[in-house]
């Protein structure tokens, strides 16, 4: 009765929310991608048996799947390391309620156990089992291995727990996914044989199911403890506290009237996790063009040079602009009730956006080592987040009405999402590849790259113009982000 009410309350949050139709909204397309997900496992699940025997006629299918499960672990665990939302409900309201701590724990636990990404695997490996059934398998063999599968999923659902985003853990994980591709890839020692045959063990001995669900029982019984030791007021009121270094910043300055604002920006950036995570990743990203440029099979393929021009120099616009104003949500109303112009706010984050584009741009230079081309492609994307892009990003913004918890983690975090930050990428990526995918195909490359260039520093003179707009928007809107903010399990 507990979970049945837990889960009134859930809902009852939902949809009472100020932003609920973006809430919905965002809902509605990620069902839409996992039912498309789902049904491409569904389809490689029962045709892996068939390929497998086609292209290793005497190797036995599953002695293969088990022989390389191991990666599907690895897989499992970074993506959940960096995807996987870890269930929450505001407890502190229910604290001081008569309600036990065990029934409390045990709910968010069986919440997460009943995550998508507990099924993903599970459209892919009962799909095989029922193939390996119809070609003579032992049909209760097959379902003990299944059983086994599903309990490997559910321990690493409850692992993920424990890992909670630990960087040191993400270090180690890709240090031994290093090792045992170099084991195996120069014959130091047969990683994926052993392996193999401890995961085929599974099917041949049905006894050794009872490995992985006691370690599901395990991680279970660990969480357990651990959440509900969490569970008290104190826990949540208290505020661990550090040393934090301060600069005066003086060379900002020079901006004017936007120097406080850019400050704080600057400050917010650096000294909180979420933020943080979004400059290195956007620095990161710098190397992603090396894929497209060193394969050979993306040579001829300038059209996603253009992608991945527009991704790189633009990769921070995207990352930290979608969620302006949001950024700011734990003190927008207070900033909203002081006498700051709204302009020269938005004009900082104009200010700010274009400082990193150019320096995007100035990191990917290198780039012309594989061409003139490359570092015009690059230009020409650089011209247009400045002029385009921005002041898309400062629009979509307006639509934000969600806060953000600065403290936590970038990856795998969709706080602040809705709908928008799909919206927004139709402009941002998909517009500037068509204008070159038209024009260099019925003109030539250089003036499709000038075209694109030409746009965005047309764009760019009329910045003042959109930024008049844009804040007039802001200022209709100002009321509902600030309810919408105000709102923390928005």
């Amino acid at each position: 009765m507990m979970f049945k009410h837990f889960i009134n309350l859930e809902w009852k949050a939902f949809f009472r929310s100020a932003s609920l139709g973006k809430s919905l909204g965002i809902k509605i397309f990620m069902a839409f991608l996992a039912i498309y997900l789902a049904f491409s496992m569904i389809g490689t699940g029962a045709a892996a048996y068939f390929i497998l025997k086609e292209a290793f006629p005497t190797i036995d299918p599953l002695v293969i799947v088990s022989k390389f499960l191991i990666f599907w672990i690895f897989l499992e665990v970074i993506i959940r390391y960096f995807m996987q939302k870890l269930p929450v409900m505001n407890v502190k309201p229910l604290l001081n309620k008569q309600i036990s701590k065990n029934t409390i724990t045990h709910y968010v636990l069986a919440k997460s156990g009943l995550s998508f990404y507990n099924f993903v695997s599970l459209f892919a490996f009962v799909p095989f089992g029922v193939v390996l059934i119809t070609q003579g398998y032992h049909p209760g063999l097959v379902i003990v291995w299944l059983l086994s599968i599903f309990a490997i999923v559910l321990a690493t659902n409850y692992l993920n727990f424990l890992v909670n985003k630990s960087n040191a853990v993400l270090v180690a994980l890709l240090m031994l996914i290093a090792a045992t591709y170099t084991l195996e890839r120069f014959d130091i020692f047969p990683v994926l044989q052993y392996s193999g045959d401890i995961f085929y063990a599974l099917y041949q001995n049905p006894i050794f199911v009872f490995i992985p669900i006691g370690l599901v029982i395990t991680f279970y019984v660990v969480n357990f403890k651990m959440l509900k030791s969490k569970l008290y007021l104190d826990a949540s009121l208290s505020k661990r506290t550090k040393a934090v270094e301060t600069s005066d910043m003086a060379w900002t300055r020079r901006f004017g009237d936007m120097a406080p604002f850019l400050q704080q920006d600057l400050r917010l950036i650096w000294r909180n996790k979420r933020t943080k995570s979004q400059v290195f990743v956007s620095l990161a990203m710098i190397f992603y063009g090396l894929i497209f440029y060193t394969i050979p099979t993306y040579e001829n393929m300038t059209v996603m040079k253009v992608f991945v021009g527009v991704f790189m120099t633009g990769i921070f616009v995207t990352n930290f602009g979608q969620f302006i104003p949001a950024w700011d949500s734990a003190h927008y109303s207070m900033m909203m009730s002081q006498n700051i112009p709204l302009r020269k706010y938005l004009e900082s984050k104009y200010l700010l956006l274009s400082i990193t584009v150019v320096i995007m741009f100035l990191l990917s230079t290198p780039y012309a080592y594989f061409g003139l081309d490359a570092l015009a492609i690059n230009f020409a994307c650089a011209l247009y987040n400045l002029g385009v892009c921005l002041p898309l990003v400062l629009f979509f913004g307006s639509f934000n009405k969600k806060r953000i918890d600065l403290d936590k983690s970038a990856f795998g975090n969709m706080q602040g999402a809705s709908a928008t930050q799909f919206l927004i990428i139709i402009p941002t990526l998909g517009i500037p590849m068509i204008i070159y995918g038209i024009l260099s195909f019925l003109v030539s490359f250089e003036i499709a790259i000038i075209t694109i260039g030409a746009i965005g520093v047309i764009a760019f003179a009329f910045r003042k113009v959109f930024i008049d707009k844009i804040t007039e928007l802001y200022r209709n809107k100002k009321y509902g982000m600030i309810a919408g903010f105000k709102q923390r399990n928005s």
